[in-house]
């Protein structure tokens, strides 16, 4: 799960995921009563409707519109980072990330190329974006989302307690690209020569109102699951998009990698070595119930098994964790997925997008901001928590 897959092999962290599942049930270690309540099918239905509302959005052209309006936008090059990351962090912050980055980085890529820039800082600020300000909501991205289920979070709350430093991450974002890449940024550039592509107007505002109403249900306390589902039902209801069509646009490996994770992570439980650990650890103070503990162990886990399945995992470990810690776990785990490149989905989404266009976003590259980035925001969140009475240091 950490390599992201099998060495000489084509499977991914899905694949693995799932021969894990088969192997758990060949071996018995998966009966019938987990199996019937292991899964939460909430955290994957909300998935799911947002997956649609972006589907929505991407058949609209909307994506692509924002991307290639950024890169012909007639301004420096210092405005276009700026553009760029206060675009990708807006949508994160409603929608979901990963989807975002996917269709956002070829148009913005190309765009950027035609100038004659160096796309890297560019993409670095479009992956580093997506997941600050994905910190920001309950459904800015899986992990958020799976934590406010856990924890049944007020979308309020929780806005207040992880909004504000998601947005100064956003800032950090944009002055550490600046400055690490600021020869590359102080380049002449040439003016752009052609239109961003036709947006479809109406359906995108058919989108934006179904991304509003849906904010609106979860701000007013209505079920998460049920109002991402109506949401995504009515979308469905078309006389231009074919069901077929919005529903190839959803991401399924990851919603089968996260049913998946739920049964490994059930069978893991049903050995009792979690409950032990959970005494251990209480006993020596370890519990991640304070910033000392649970920054350094977001910092490691989400740049190895990835923030996603780390927060899986020490969900089921840890059974009855404070509201307070739930925050700062969404909060962390999301920031500390600007480490390295293969911190997030959404950065290797990037990479792997921008590759196939023939631009390469090195480890390297990445790392020359992913580190100050990621090391600045998350003593920024800490601060943030600390003081809001949210987590004890």
């Amino acid at each position: 799960m950490a390599l992201g897959r099998i060495p000489g092999l084509a499977v991914d962290r899905t694949g693995i995921a799932v021969l894990a599942v088969v192997g758990l049930l060949v071996a018995g270690a998966l009966p019938g009563p987990v199996l019937r309540t292991a899964i939460d099918v909430p955290t994957l239905v909300i998935l799911f409707g947002l997956m649609i509302l972006s589907a929505q959005l991407v058949l609209a052209g909307f994506y692509d519109w924002c991307a290639a309006s950024i890169a012909a936008a007639a301004r420096s090059p210092t405005t276009l980072l700026a553009l760029t990351v206060a675009v990708a962090g807006g949508l994160s912050a409603l929608l979901a990330n990963d989807i975002v980055v996917f269709a956002m980085t070829p148009l913005l890529c190309r765009g950027i190329v035609r100038r004659g820039l160096d796309p890297r800082p560019f993409l670095i600020g479009l992956a580093a974006a997506s997941n600050a300000g994905s910190a920001a909501t309950i459904v800015g991205n899986p992990q958020n989302i799976l934590i406010g289920q856990a924890g049944d979070l007020d979308f309020w709350s929780f806005l207040l307690a992880c909004g504000p430093p998601a947005v100064v991450a956003l800032l950090i974002c944009f002055l550490v690209t600046r400055w690490v890449w600021r020869d590359a940024l102080a380049m002449p550039d040439r003016p752009a020569t052609e239109d961003p592509p036709p947006l479809d107007r109406r359906q995108t505002l058919k989108g934006a109102a179904a991304a509003l109403a849906l904010v609106v249900a979860f701000a007013a306390g209505a079920p998460h699951a049920l109002a991402a589902l109506l949401v995504a039902s009515l979308l469905m209801i078309s006389r231009r998009y074919a069901t077929r069509r919005m529903m190839a646009q959803v991401d399924w490996p990851l919603l089968v990698l996260f049913a998946a994770l739920f049964l490994v992570n059930a069978a893991f439980g049903e050995t009792g070595f979690a409950a032990g650990a959970l005494d251990w650890l209480g006993r020596e103070g370890w519990l991640p119930e304070s910033l000392s503990v649970l920054a350094p162990l977001t910092l490691v886990a989400s740049n190895t098994i990835g923030n996603v399945p780390a927060v899986i995992m020490l969900l089921s470990l840890w059974q009855s964790p404070p509201e307070g810690a739930l925050y700062g776990l969404a909060l962390l785990s999301t920031l500390a997925g600007n480490l390295l490149l293969i911190g997030s989905v959404a950065n290797v989404i990037v990479a792997e997008r921008a590759a196939a266009l023939g631009v390469r976003l090195g480890f390297l590259d990445h790392a020359r901001c992913g580190v100050p980035i990621a090391l600045l925001s998350m003593g920024v969140a800490m601060l943030w928590l600390w003081a809001g009475g949210w987590m004890p240091f």
